[in-house]
């Protein structure tokens, strides 16, 4: 057993290998090390600049949103499988709140509700159009970054929401 940490959430994953993507933030995995191998961006103490706290403020409160719907569609799933994948969605996505919350040194991240449909292939539909949002935003903040590990995280993040994006092709085929 090894310990594995990821450099964009700080958080730990104990087993034989690393896992394909980050089980708590959603980077992948070429953003986990072994656990001697890592100073994770959460961790560093670093000057962020007036645009990329714009960015983070707007990333949190994007991130706040998503957690809220995906919590609701969670409630509303009609397969037990498709209630506990909204409810990792929405674990996921706090945890990207929960980033932005460390690096700005905020309270932690209030939660609100969301509607959402009753229909799965809405939520599907209406997910696909939230990540979709997300990842063309991460990558033009990680453009606008003028530091190296803001870069990182809005690339990090602009594929994790990339991998919900693939996650949610496989549910409206």
């Amino acid at each position: 057993m090894k310990t594995y940490i990821c450099q964009i959430c700080g958080d730990a994953y104990i087993g034989t290998e690393k896992p394909a993507d980050c089980p708590f933030c959603g980077a992948p995995r070429n953003f986990i090390k072994e656990g001697k191998e890592i100073n994770p961006i959460v961790a560093q103490k670093f000057e962020i600049g007036e645009i990329s706290k714009k960015n983070l403020m707007a990333t949190y409160d994007l991130e706040i949103r998503a957690s809220t719907i995906y919590t609701c569609m969670a409630g509303k799933g009609k397969t037990y499988e498709i209630q506990k994948m909204f409810k990792r969605l929405a674990k996921i996505e706090l945890e990207h709140a929960v980033i932005v919350t460390k690096l700005l040194n905020m309270p932690a991240p209030e939660i609100k509700t969301e509607t959402c449909s009753e229909e799965d292939i809405e939520n599907f539909q209406k997910t696909t159009e939230l990540e979709t949002h997300a990842t063309d935003l991460y990558k033009q903040f990680a453009k606008e970054a003028g530091e190296t590990n803001i870069r990182i995280l809005f690339t990090a993040l602009s594929q994790a929401e990339q991998g919900h994006i693939e996650l949610m092709k496989n549910y409206l085929q």
